[in-house]
């Protein structure tokens, strides 16, 4: 169903912000070393209208647009997470001022060195990311995947512009435990914006790379009584179908968080029969929780493998599973991150004494 409100999605210009509620620019990945060792990434800037969403938590804030960060990065072959949520991310002046894509901000942290990150579009189809753990470079293959057939995706509850650039040759570098790795392979990006509330949405979400340059989109989308699936398709010469008989359907493999006792399906089985599509998802880690007061959610690289359009096929993708029943509030997210900060505070302030010490052991003996 498209609104009397929908407008047909330009380019370079719908690749900025806009003046909605909530608004995201979205990268995942799939990277290997020189040695071949294979690594994971996902990387996500969020805008969102403070005094518009009503979100409880945020209301008391003296602020009408805030933006804040999720990232993460996955050693596969050391089986390692590491991963940062920034509740706040300073923007720059000079961000979505350009005609190209544009976002520079820096994420505060006590104790922490000041990173400059940024999100920008540097030509035709290439684009860049850097964060505190990420500095990659990406070449567009393909033309934007429009969601919904026209980048207009109607969820029953509410309506939300998306398109997707799903075929990102990629280069650079990432770092893992202090070490910065040149890295190359292939990436996802999401772009998605909404006038929308808050509100207790679940999703299962899946971005898809198959073999021979095949990418698939598929969700599975809930709010009380609205239940959707879809999915969308970008072949190898750049066509586009957009499909709604499409099947998702959980596992009985599942990991349950020891924090917030969120039991997460790892594996997943994505069926369109009217297009051959029958395809088998398994993680391939299982703790990558990432948690953000009463947001928590599962994020992570996956393996497939099964049939597209009848034929056999193999590839990678990256699964979001968000809205999972949790233990785990704001109240807890507060009190973890006052932890987190006072360990770094005292840490501090402890080696600011023992260097104090040392130099005044150095000025006795220099007497």
């Amino acid at each position: 169903m498209i609104t009397k409100d929908f407008k047909p999605l330009k380019f370079p210009e719908d690749e900025s912000a806009h003046e909605c509620i909530v608004e995201w620019w979205y990268f995942n990945g799939h990277l290997a070393d020189a040695a071949g060792r294979e690594y994971s990434f996902m990387d996500c800037l969020f805008k969102v209208d403070l005094k518009r969403v009503k979100v409880p938590f945020w209301s008391w804030l003296p602020l009408k647009m805030i933006y804040f960060s999720h990232s993460l990065v996955t050693d596969l072959a050391h089986r390692s997470f590491q991963h940062r949520i920034a509740p706040f991310s300073v923007i720059s002046k000079d961000s979505f001022t350009k005609p190209l894509l544009y976002a520079s901000y820096f994420n505060p942290e006590v104790g922490g060195e000041r990173v400059n990150c940024v999100i920008e579009k540097t030509g035709e189809a290439a684009y860049h990311l850097k964060s505190e753990d990420l500095d990659l470079t990406f070449a567009s293959t393909k033309k934007p995947l429009l969601e919904g057939g026209n980048g207009y995706v109607n969820l029953g509850s509410k309506t939300t512009y998306y398109y997707s650039l799903t075929n990102l040759k990629t280069a650079g570098r990432v770092q893992v435990g202090g070490e910065w790795i040149p890295v190359t392979g292939k990436s996802w990006m999401d772009h998605q914006w909404m006038d929308a509330s808050y509100s207790k949405d679940r999703w299962d979400w899946f971005s898809i790379h198959l073999d021979g340059d095949v990418e698939l989109i598929c969700c599975a989308f809930a709010n009380g009584a609205t239940r959707l699936n879809y999915a969308d398709v970008s072949r190898p010469d750049g066509t586009q179908e957009h499909l709604d008989d499409v099947e998702i359907i959980p596992g009985e493999r599942t990991w349950t968080s020891s924090k917030s006792q969120a039991a997460y399906p790892l594996s997943w089985r994505v069926k369109v029969p009217s297009k051959g599509i029958d395809l088998n998802l398994e993680t391939r880690m299982e703790n990558q929780e990432m948690l953000f007061g009463a947001v928590n959610y599962w994020e992570g690289p996956l393996s497939v493998e099964g049939t597209f359009g009848g034929q056999p096929t193999k590839g990678v993708g990256f699964m979001e599973l968000v809205g999972y029943p949790s233990k785990y509030g704001n109240v807890h997210y507060l009190g973890d991150e006052v932890t987190r900060t006072g360990r770094k505070v005292y840490s501090m302030a402890k080696g600011h004494a023992r260097n104090l010490a040392n130099n005044f052991k150095k000025s006795l003996k220099g007497k």
